[in-house]
């Protein structure tokens, strides 16, 4: 085999690495940008702000609550920031992220303190969540969440 055919040959399989890696990066990428997207809803719930929550929901927003209710993004928004739901503490665990395409979705075990009627309440639920790509933003369109055992 003549040189020039083996740099070509090298070439080749160097590129088709590359090509091969590529998505492997932006899957990387994407993780840990819808890791963020998780991380600074946490964050607007402890501080709400309309304009941040709006940011960082879905327009068709479907957020279920552990207890069964479920709200479009206007009731969940105006709860945070009307301070009918209070969160006063939220630490997440055992977070892990799939994602397919233009979604992701998100489980993790949310620990926190809430107050809700003026009466303060522990919480330790199970929640999923479903965020989408939209024009180059995670979003989040579901989630519902489930009492886990003490």
């Amino acid at each position: 085999m003549s040189a020039t055919r083996r740099r070509f040959g090298l070439a080749a399989a160097g590129g088709a690495v590359l090509l091969a890696a590529a998505p492997l990066r932006a899957q990387g990428s994407d993780e840990a940008a819808v890791a963020h997207a998780v991380e600074a809803l946490r964050e607007a719930m402890l501080a709400p702000d309309r304009a941040r929550l709006a940011a960082l929901v879905s327009d068709h927003l479907s957020y279920g609550h552990s207890a069964g209710r479920v709200e479009n993004k206007a009731q969940f928004i105006d709860a945070l920031v009307n301070r009918t739901s209070i969160f006063h503490a939220i630490t997440l665990s055992d977070q892990s992220i799939a994602l397919s395409g233009d979604a992701a979705v998100v489980r993790h075990v949310l620990v926190g303190d809430t107050e809700s009627g003026g009466r303060r309440v522990p919480v330790r639920i199970g929640v999923l969540m479903v965020w989408q790509k939209q024009a180059g933003h995670w979003r989040l369109l579901a989630r519902q969440a489930v009492a886990l055992p003490a």
